[in-house]
């Protein structure tokens, strides 16, 4: 089955910006609602502190191209808006029956991308495949930007597991569940969002929060009390002071599997409570670390001998504080004309594009480690430069508005990153940002390009 992790599907039409609307009652007023044309998305560069992106969120791209339609309600709106005042009436009334009738090629969900490489290619008439932009560069980009930062903190956590405790800090409800869903294809063990648990059977984890400590007069009846429900707890030592809260959890004779440091000297911190716990006989007792984590203070303290077996990593993930945008673009390459295909480009400073449908081609060298990219006209031949076979990364995925096969499930797109991640040359793994990924562009579209 495939999720939206949208509440509303009935109500897709509206979910783009005003401007695709405008655009798609001109290119109707102008006979160009029909003409079939082609738009790819992409990032244009990668951010500065990412020698790498994640793939993510085609999901639920295919489940809005899947739905898409106009409500009548919606078409009301639009009647009553002032900026189409102007527009005949048999634009509303075609509204009412456009659906996704195109072709969708894309980059299967955990694969590893770069700049300038398109992860996804829409073919359809020119009306629709306008109104999806808005929909599709949200979806992908904010699904990959947070599984690219959530790649990072698992791959730099050594195998301690990682779990999203990020959705109090989405921007927004949603925001929390898709962020859970991307962490957890790029190899988050779990999180603390109980509704992608439902919907997508991702292990969940919770402990309690402060206040549950608070509303006992005292810290050791909290301890106990929750353990007498919950025997598996995880409990809360920093409420009040971490030091008296490990000696107080001891002594309470709780029931419980692990306790949680959110604050303070985590390293110093982790290193007494160990011993506390050591020292009273408890060496199954787990510690959970949380608290503003990110890759770069877990690498700090996985380096100096933390004894911490678990991390929640919250705010830092799901926003993706320290680089929380990509520069994601979805432009028309090619029409269909009636004398042929016709590349269409872009060519202000700085934001040049190249014009006609690619496709990418990926080369692995002899250590089994990617060596190159090649993007191309998805009409020219696989590109040669030695022995070794390139892959192509994007497959077609639907046909003429529907699909051509299943998609992957969420664990086999969670495989397909782990493997991917395993063959990313090593340097690219840093934290530190790295000489890029070398991604070239064929010469054949380096002439088209010359020729426009």
């Amino acid at each position: 089955m495939i999720h939206s992790l949208f509440p509303d599907i009935e109500h897709l039409g509206l979910l783009t910006d005003l401007y695709e609307l405008t655009m798609a009652a001109g290119y109707f007023v102008h006979g160009l609602a029909d003409q079939r044309a082609t738009f790819e998305l992409w990032v244009r560069r990668l951010p500065h502190c990412r020698n790498y992106l994640v793939c993510a969120g085609l999901e639920q791209a295919v489940h809005y191209l899947e739905h898409f339609h106009f409500s009548q309600e919606e078409i009301d709106y639009l009647r009553r808006h002032p900026v189409f005042e102007k527009v005949p009436v048999e634009w509303f009334e075609r509204l009412a029956d456009v659906r996704f009738t195109g072709d969708l090629w894309a980059v299967e969900e955990g694969t590893v991308v770069f700049g300038g490489e398109p992860l996804l290619r829409v073919r359809a008439p020119m009306m629709e495949a306008q109104i999806f932009e808005t929909y599709l560069l949200t979806t992908l980009t904010m699904q990959t930007l947070v599984a690219s930062k959530a790649a990072r903190v698992v791959n730099i956590a050594q195998g301690s597991p990682i779990f999203d405790f990020g959705s109090r800090r989405a921007h927004g409800p949603q925001a929390g569940l898709l962020a859970a869903r991307a962490a957890y294809l790029a190899g988050c063990q779990g999180t603390s969002n109980s509704e992608a648990g439902r919907l997508l059977s991702i292990p969940t984890l919770g402990t309690q929060a402060h206040s549950w400590i608070m509303a006992f007069d005292d810290e050791k009846a909290a301890f106990h009390k929750f353990g007498q429900v919950f025997p598996t707890a995880t409990m809360l030592l920093d409420t009040y002071d971490t030091i008296e809260g490990v000696k107080n959890v001891l002594a309470s004779g709780a029931a419980m599997h692990a306790v949680r440091i959110d604050s303070g000297d985590l390293l110093s911190l982790s290193r007494q409570v160990r011993r506390i716990l050591d020292d009273a006989g408890r060496k199954d007792i787990r510690i959970v670390a949380s608290g503003d984590l990110n890759e770069y203070k877990i690498r700090d303290l996985l380096a100096a001998g933390a004894p911490i077996d678990l991390f929640g990593v919250g705010t830092e993930m799901v926003t993706s504080r320290d680089e929380p945008t990509l520069s994601t673009v979805y432009k028309l390459v090619e029409q269909e004309m009636p004398h042929g295909v016709v590349g269409r480009m872009k060519l202000s400073t700085e934001k040049k594009t190249y014009p006609f449908a690619k496709q990418i081609y990926r080369t692995i060298g002899e250590d089994g480690k990617f060596k190159n990219d090649v993007v191309a006209r998805a009409t020219e031949p696989i590109p040669r430069e030695s022995e070794a076979p390139a892959e192509p990364l994007l497959t077609q995925i639907m046909q003429r508005g529907q699909l051509v096969r299943p998609l992957p499930s969420l664990e086999e797109s969670r495989e397909r990153c782990r493997q991917q991640l395993s063959h990313l040359p090593d340097k690219l793994l840093d934290l530190e940002p790295h000489q890029s990924y070398p991604v070239k562009y064929s010469a054949e579209l380096e002439e088209a390009t010359r020729d426009n």
